[in-house]
């Protein structure tokens, strides 16, 4: 995880001058917070958020891979994971598991710079999570044992796999870091490491990393939420106040670097389909005043239809569907990004001379003033989003005050924003871009390397040789540590559950237009913010047979422009306002999804009227989005994850129905679509059957006058929806094995056919399915990840569909471990209608329970509550009825759903990894196994 990614909103922090001068209130934006620092050096940072009965923690240690030395890469990414294991005054692996079950979520990050821990609990699990989060922080070095270092290893490795050896383009940031950065460098190295220096850490690493930098004086603690500040601070003091202040982490000093030339190198992608470009030149660390102009001009080459870049790449040339520039600025360096993936066989050679002429371009007739008004409007409303839940908000307090010296610096970054005029963006693009040297990397599909840049170097990395498992992959849980309690003042047990909070469903209004359009809304004032959707029943599953992907092309060219605008002037109209409005293609519907500013909503429902009542129907873009969706279709074959996903709904649905058919359709597919389909398929955009959806600060009154014009134009007939029935299921008991020669991991997806949203049974069997794959706390993560290592993540689910879909089985392992994970699952699901227990039932409604108070916090999730009763037709309190329905359910109750649901015999098996390794390795699970190509052929 990148500094810039850990808070991608910090880019975002605009005030708002530009176009809203009509709003006095908004020409400043800050949070409000309470400081103070505990005598042992760790800096505390209080936020009070009542709209909500939940807390957010964040702690933050100023530690990432740039403290690492060479031949010890990846080690401050190993050792965020190592805290989740084990602590003195915690059971083993409580972290993972307890912690959903009180109805959380956590998660850390590692990035360049720092690692940060986090949790968000309903309030009732506060003084909890302070136990756990300080016990993780300085309780942890004395529980660690050979036996969880060699585990955590092989569940590392498995990330870096999955995440870089398995994906297209993976290699392509360590091929920049070693070329960018002179050795020694700290960003000369990935974040990951390398799997050799991972194998060869040691116990007393481990210790050693964890003295050095893990001092309550090296972090920050952030807590925002549902509290009581004179509470709090008493909390803190007693949890985190004997943690040991730890030795002086001398501060790094900023390290930006130079080229002396410009380095251009290739690398031949074992995964890619489609060539890529990338030109990276050095520029500022983070907090630097120059920041913040280099984030504005990469929105100003890149960032909109009348930038230079996307007129010559994408427009002018048709070399790639899109192309993007950004400034990434890190502690100590920072880097503009120029990055291009072009449609397949393009020559790379053409991109850059296209990238070239779009620079020139942008030199010679630099930018209209709209362009900056239309950044600066944009990040405002980005601003708020930034800030609407309470983890966002812990997020920018941390980052802030750890990195930046100042939790309140959001203030400071909004007026430096609010300053930067022409002058600013040509200067930086003089300083770092303009006639600078860079590196170039080519990253092309294997066999294809003339598509590489004239001239450029080929690239070694180092890659992992499929093998089969050697003695250090076998892991375990292991013996638990042996160690003397460090001694305290408090008594360091868990302590008890709060007083309880319980869910209940927001206020419901509806309204029906003239036109038959139906309105639901919940009001919501805490930000002056609306998010809202259209959906017209259909979308996919009304796609022709052979024009499978239509709908997707519809909605994506109805966002081209209208009659009256262009697709650079509605873009620019949208942007003006702060809004967004995108339409969407998908499974059962099409959605137009929006947001905007309160102040700015009539505004922005007139372009949503102009878009769907006036839709350009522009050839030239038709053709674009086309050429846009055949290099997508074409990326997709090189993924492993979307060729296993793909090819189990095709054997669960079966030959003929459209639910086996990707949304985005095929190659074959989208070859048969013409725009005089698209017109044909826009008539199934019918108010009858549409529903408007709206959440925020807005009310009634005011969204049904917004929408009044809107009605009074807009006329259809509802729409019929066929039925797709799943024919007789061929696949059942069967494995079908994909290969992906030199896969590192083995995709796996196992399920069977199961029943619609729309059945009564639906949510029991989610209930039912928690205990077994409900996130991180769930059977199949607890024992392929936590136990035996052998994978980043196992979880199961069943789709929410108005036709029948699938319960599913999915995860990533490494390949010579595919056999024993198949084993594991099979064996698994057997059992777990048998075995399940009244401690599994009452575990199931508490983690439910819990869950909900923190599952709606946000406007989006508060639209998938009207979703939910729209889509479905569930009643307007319909969480509060589920969470009855649960209460009163029984083991029995349980069980009999499991049995009719989830049954081991009746699964299908898809398998996509390296066959010459683990083909015969499958055939030893006993089913009857038959081999696919990637688009599910039988292999003769």
């Amino acid at each position: 995880m990148k500094f810039s990614s850990v808070l991608s909103f910090l880019f975002i922090a605009l005030v708002f001058s530009t176009v809203q001068a009509q709003d006095k209130a908004a020409t400043e934006f800050s949070i409000d917070y309470e400081k103070f620092t505990l005598d042992n050096g760790l800096e505390v940072i209080l936020h009070v958020d009542k709209s909500e009965p939940i807390v957010a923690v964040a702690t933050m240690m100023h530690v990432g891979s740039n403290r690492e030395k060479p031949g010890k890469t990846g080690f401050a990414h190993f050792f965020e994971h190592m805290s989740f294991n084990d602590s003195e005054n915690v059971p083993v692996g409580a972290n993972r598991k307890m912690i959903p079950e009180w109805g959380g979520s956590r998660n850390g990050g590692t990035w360049s710079d720092g690692t940060v821990y986090y949790e968000v609990v309903p309030k009732d699990a506060f003084e909890k999570i302070l136990w756990i989060d300080s016990d993780r922080f300085g309780y942890m070095i004395n529980t660690v044992t050979k036996a969880a270092l060699e585990r955590e290893k092989q569940v590392v490795k498995n990330e870096k796999r999955q995440r870089v050896d398995n994906a297209p383009y993976g290699y392509t940031d360590e091929i920049i870091r070693k070329n960018l950065y002179p050795e020694g460098h700290p960003y000369s190295w990935t974040v990951i490491g390398s799997l050799p220096d991972l194998q060869a850490a040691t116990l007393e690493d481990v210790k050693e990393f964890y003295n050095k930098y893990y001092g309550a004086a090296n972090a920050s603690l952030v807590i925002a939420g549902d509290i009581d500040i004179a509470n709090t601070k008493e909390l803190v003091k007693k949890w985190f106040g004997e943690i040991p202040r730890g030795p002086e982490v001398e501060a790094l000093k900023a390290m930006p670097v130079t080229l002396s030339e410009s380095k251009s190198l290739y690398f031949k992608d074992n995964f890619a389909k489609l060539p890529e470009l990338r030109m990276v030149y050095p520029t500022v660390e983070g907090y630097n005043k120059d920041e913040y102009a280099l984030d504005v001009l990469g929105q100003l080459l890149s960032g909109s239809r009348k930038s230079p870049l996307y007129r010559t790449v994408v427009e002018e040339g048709k070399l790639a569907p899109n192309v993007s520039s950004y400034n990434s600025s890190s502690e100590l360096a920072g880097e503009f990004v120029i990055r291009a993936r072009a449609n397949e066989g393009v020559d790379l050679d053409e991109v850059k001379k296209a990238i070239e002429k779009g620079l020139q371009d942008f030199e010679a007739n630099g930018f209209e003033d709209t362009e900056l008004q239309r950044i600066k409007a944009e990040l405002e409303t980005q601003l708020y989003s930034g800030v609407a839940t309470v983890l966002n908000k812990a997020f920018q307090l941390v980052q802030d005050n750890e990195f930046g010296g100042d939790p309140g610096y959001i203030t400071k970054r909004a007026k430096l924003y609010q300053k930067i005029n022409r002058a600013d963006v040509m200067r930086v693009y003089n300083e770092y871009i303009k006639g600078k040297n860079y590196v170039m990397t080519s990253v092309v599909p294997k066999d294809s390397p003339d598509l590489a840049v004239s001239g450029a170097k080929e690239a070694s990395v180092w890659e992992e040789k499929v093998t089969t498992m050697d003695a250090s992959e076998e892991v375990a849980q292991g013996e638990e540590a042996e160690y003397e309690k460090t001694p305290s003042k408090y008594d360091r047990s868990e302590p008890a559950f709060g007083e309880a909070p319980l869910f209940v469903m927001p206020e419901v209004w509806k309204a029906n237009m003239d036109n038959g359009m139906k309105v639901l809304g919940i009001e919501n004032n805490e930000l002056p913010l609306v998010n809202f959707s259209i959906s017209f029943p259909g979308g996919h599953s009304l796609d022709p047979d052979n024009k499978a992907g239509l709908a997707m092309l519809t909605a994506d060219l109805m966002n081209e422009g209208t009659k009256t605008k262009t697709s650079a002037e509605l873009e620019e109209a949208i942007g003006l306002l702060g809004s967004s409005i995108s339409i969407r293609g998908g499974l059962e519907e099409i959605n137009i999804y929006g947001n905007s500013l309160t102040r700015n909503f009539e505004e922005t429902i007139k372009l949503v009227e102009e878009m769907l009542l006036q839709p350009r129907w522009d050839e030239k873009e038709f053709n674009r989005l086309k050429q846009e969706l055949v290099t997508s279709l074409k990326g997709r074959e090189a993924n492993p994850q979307a060729i296993a996903s793909i090819n189990f709904n095709k054997l669960i649905y079966g030959d003929g129905n459209m639910y086996a058919v990707p949304s985005e359709g095929t190659l074959e597919t989208a070859n048969n679509i013409s725009l005089a389909d698209v017109k044909e398929f826009y008539k199934h955009l019918s108010p009858n059957g549409a529903t408007f959806k709206v959440v925020g600060n807005i009310e009634k009154q005011r969204v049904t006058e917004a929408l009044s014009s809107l009605s009074e134009k807009w006329k259809g007939e509802e729409v019929t929806i066929p039925s797709e029935e799943i024919s007789e299921n061929n696949s059942e008991g069967n494995l079908y094995f994909i290969d992906v020669p030199n896969s590192k991991q083995s995709v796996i997806y196992a399920g069977l056919p199961a029943l619609s949203a729309n059945n009564d049974d639906y949510t029991k069997l989610d209930f039912a399915n928690e205990i077994l794959g409900g996130g991180s706390s769930g059977r199949l993560f607890q024992t392929l990840r936590i136990e035996k290592g052998y994978t980043y993540g196992a979880y199961s689910y069943i789709p929410s569909r108005n036709e029948t879909a699938p319960f599913t089985i999915s995860t990533s392992v490494r390949s010579n471990a595919t056999l024993p994970s198949l084993e594991i699952i099979e064996n698994m699901v057997k059992e777990y209608g048998p075995g399940f227990t009244k401690e599994d039932v009452e575990l199931t409604q508490n983690k439910v329970i819990k869950q909900n108070t923190r599952a709606y916090e946000s406007l989006n999730a508060k639209l998938g509550l009207l979703t939910q009763i729209d889509k479905y037709g569930k009643p307007e309190d319909y969480i509060n009825k589920e969470q009855e329905l649960l209460m009163n359910m029984n083991m029995e109750d349980f069980k009999n759903i499991i049995n009719k649901y989830i049954k081991e015999g009746e699964m299908t098996y898809v398998v996509v990894g390296d066959k010459a390794t683990q083909f015969e390795e499958v055939k030893k699970l006993g089913k009857k196994v038959i081999e696919l190509d990637i688009h599910g052929n039988p292999v003769k």
